[in-house]
């Protein structure tokens, strides 16, 4: 499993409290967009929503949270 650096970005922002077009606007990207990445993302964390996401993402970047 490994994310894409745009994917990165966005489960960054996201873990910051950014909400979607506050994360498009960052990126310069669409909401839509932000989106796809975070649904695409969510598959490969088999996170069940945002925040497991979050948690999912930084215990494997940083270990055991």
């Amino acid at each position: 499993m490994k994310l894409t650096p745009k994917e990165r970005d966005v489960i960054t922002l996201v873990a910051k409290g950014f909400a979607d077009k506050e994360i498009a606007n960052e990126l310069k990207i669409s909401p839509r967009t932000v989106q796809t990445h975070l649904s695409r993302l969510m598959l490969k964390l088999q996170a069940r929503n945002r925040a497991n996401a979050v948690a999912l993402f930084l215990n494997k970047k940083y270990g055991k949270i």
